[in-house]
């Protein structure tokens, strides 16, 4: 028998994940509404603000100005031949006022980058313009 998080890997080092966390990293692969995932640092355990069907535009508004958040969501775009194509990407938002929990930001980014191995773009954001939607297609394509 499997568990519903058969494709998430069992993590090791300094960072949990919470069941909430799992739950929505595992809603984010099987659900069709829910296409990102915006987690959070408790401790040392990372759990899920929230799960949604954002937009690009409502993506950069949760974000918090002042605040580390990681993200998972699949980017969803047409290539220039026309083929729709959805990536996930895994992104730590990381803005210049929540520099003092960089280190704590980056174990959790690490671990999430170990245990999503089907998540191939992995990116650092400290502006929002560097989530411009034609850049991370650029990086997705």
């Amino acid at each position: 028998m499997t568990t519903p998080h058969e494709n998430i890997t069992p993590l090791s080092g300094p960072v949990l994940l919470s069941q909430g966390c799992l739950d929505a990293l595992h809603h984010l692969k099987e659900k069709r509404d829910v296409n990102t995932a915006l987690l959070r640092l408790e401790d040392d355990v990372l759990a899920a603000e929230a799960e949604a069907n954002w937009t690009h535009d409502e993506l950069l508004q949760a974000l918090p100005a002042a605040e580390p958040r990681l993200v998972v969501h699949e980017l969803s775009f047409a290539t220039p031949t026309g083929t729709r194509r959805h990536e996930p990407l895994l992104i730590l938002w990381m803005p210049p006022p929540a520099g003092t929990r960089e280190e704590a930001y980056t174990a959790a980014y690490t671990t999430l980058q170990e245990a999503l191995t089907e998540v191939r773009v992995h990116l650092t954001a400290r502006h929002r313009d560097q989530l411009a939607y034609l850049r991370l297609v650029h990086l997705a394509d």
